[in-house]
């Protein structure tokens, strides 16, 4: 290693030197050799977790591309006038099918499928026993409410997505069997429901149900115990409506009191 030392030149005033005035370069000889830092191994476990998650970023968008292409490629999309049906089933009360045997159930759905709620009406049935209704399944807000046609009265309670078909999936159940056709032999469930309060703010209820409601009395319900039957004496204070809005039919039973 050679050091080059710079002196000061002639003619200037000497001053006191302090440490560290001088500049000094200190150029290394030919013999010596530069020592570069090495760089570290990578290792290749990183490699492979790098490998890994770009295959399952890269999966994962597959899967939702070819989702996205089915949806909106395969099925067929929903034109204005594809969201109203006209439905009859025929179906079999286990408790009843001795003495009536199969039974038919006529109704009018719409479904929005951007506005995410269905709408259904019952008429009036051919066989009794059951009132006339109409019915709003708000997955938006989370209710079902029933307008009551008979007696001019609307419930209100949770959805029951276990029992209702979401939009998307019943209008691709209903074009599937085709507009006006009968949907294959079903059966009967029951769910019971009980009165248990005045609902006095309609707006919290959503515009959906707000529209169906509004100027009738209105009322929230809770669940029974579906094991539970309704005896001779609560019959009478209890009405029914049947509907489906799934692959079978249910009726509600609404009753007051505790």
């Amino acid at each position: 290693m050679v050091k080059i030392t710079f002196q000061q030149v002639a003619g200037q005033k000497p001053e006191k030197e302090k440490d560290g005035d001088k500049a000094e370069i200190l150029i290394p000889c030919q013999h010596e050799e530069l020592v570069l830092p090495l760089r570290s191994k990578r290792s290749p476990l990183s490699g492979l977790c790098c490998l890994t998650f770009g295959l399952v970023v890269f999966m994962s968008a597959l899967v939702l591309a070819s989702i996205y292409v089915y949806r909106y490629y395969f099925i067929p999309q929903q034109d204005p006038e594809d969201n109203l049906f006209h439905c009859r089933v025929l179906y079999e009360d286990s408790i009843y099918a001795p003495l009536r045997g199969r039974q038919e159930l006529e109704e009018n759905v719409g479904i929005y499928l951007k506005d995410n709620y269905e709408q259904i009406s019952v008429p009036v049935p051919h066989f009794g026993g059951s009132d006339p209704a109409d019915i709003i399944h708000d997955f938006h807000r989370g209710l079902t409410a029933y307008h009551d046609i008979t007696l001019d009265k609307c419930y209100v309670i949770e959805l029951n997505t276990t029992i209702v078909m979401p939009p998307r999936n019943l209008w691709e159940l209903l074009i599937n069997v085709k507009r006006g056709t009968y949907l294959p032999q079903t059966y009967l469930i029951h769910e019971e429901m009980v009165v248990t309060g005045r609902v006095r703010n309609m707006r919290q209820l959503g515009a959906f149900i707000y529209r169906l409601c509004k100027g009738k009395e209105t009322y929230r319900l809770k669940r029974r115990g579906s094991h539970r039957r309704i005896d001779k004496r609560e019959a009478r204070n209890c009405h029914s409506i049947r509907h489906f809005e799934n692959t079978f039919v249910v009726e509600t039973a609404i009753c007051e009191g505790a």
